[in-house]
């Protein structure tokens, strides 16, 4: 095969490994806030919004989506909790990329559809 070919595959590869990296060992370690406002910092929010208000769907769906694309574990572990990730599962599943998407649900049962 050519590079052409190869690139996209091996693109989502390195996304995959990524994104596994960053995984907490268990759910249960996603201990985050589940009410109140929460003000994420730069390296996550480097752009738009950073502080966001768990007590409105839409900013919830905002700090979820962007703490699980840029965050790191630790930050997975202290912005997210369980309870509202399993909660927003259904939608979270259609607006987050295909490689967080795949790894999530290759390491926790609970987030497959």
């Amino acid at each position: 095969m050519d590079a052409v070919h190869d690139e996209p595959s091996s693109i989502a590869a390195l996304l995959r490994a990524r994104y596994k990296r960053r995984l907490p060992s268990s759910l249960n370690e996603l201990t985050g806030p589940e009410h109140g406002l929460v003000e994420l910092p730069l390296h996550i929010a480097w752009s738009g919004l950073r502080t966001l208000d768990l007590g409105l769907p839409r900013q919830r769906m905002s700090l979820y989506r962007t703490v699980l694309a840029e965050g790191m574990r630790d930050d997975l572990c202290r912005f997210l909790n369980r309870g509202i990730l399993l909660e927003l599962r259904p939608v979270l599943h259609k607006l987050i990329c295909r490689a967080i998407k795949d790894v999530r649900e290759e390491a926790f049962h609970e987030l497959r559809p």
